[in-house]
């Protein structure tokens, strides 16, 4: 059901520009938090460059934690675990773990694709009912009497 904007009344389209306001924050996060995830599959799809027979036997750093980190030796540079959601990983060789990250990263490029004429509406639809707004405001604005000056003037 199609409604006409200049049917509504100012608290009406403060209202829908409120909920509008409120969507468009929703689908910004969206792809926000989308495009966090499919930069880590990105550098996670990186990474596996230095998995090469030439790093074979390599000292590294192995993360505990964000801020901490061991003496490692890179032994095995055929395969790898991966998270594959949940706490479950998967062991996969080099190839099929690139392939792996480019699915996902596909996937979320699909996702974010969809989601970003959705939030391009909900703007084009939020800008209409600003103007509506202005158009009202001026309106009302204009239908009002200008009051005369009060008080004493001095010529």
């Amino acid at each position: 059901m199609a409604v006409n904007l200049t049917d509504l009344s100012l608290p009406q389209l403060e209202g829908l520009k409120t909920q509008l306001d409120q969507e468009i924050e929703f689908l910004t996060s969206s792809i926000g938090q989308l495009k966090v995830v499919q930069t880590k599959y990105v550098e996670a799809k990186d990474s596996m460059n230095v998995l090469n027979k030439n790093n074979k036997g390599k000292e590294l750093l192995v993360p505990l934690t964000s801020s901490m980190y061991v003496p490692g030796t890179l032994n095995d540079v055929e395969n790898v675990l991966v998270d594959v959601g949940t706490g479950y990983y998967v062991e996969k060789n080099v190839e099929d773990s690139k392939t792996f990250f480019k699915r996902k990263i596909d996937f979320l490029t699909k996702q974010i694709e969809k989601v970003q004429p959705a939030l391009q509406e909900k703007h084009g639809m939020k800008q209409a009912v600003i103007e509506v707004m202005n158009v009202k405001i001026q309106q009302l604005q204009q239908n009002q009497p200008s009051s005369p000056m009060v008080g004493p003037t001095k010529a």
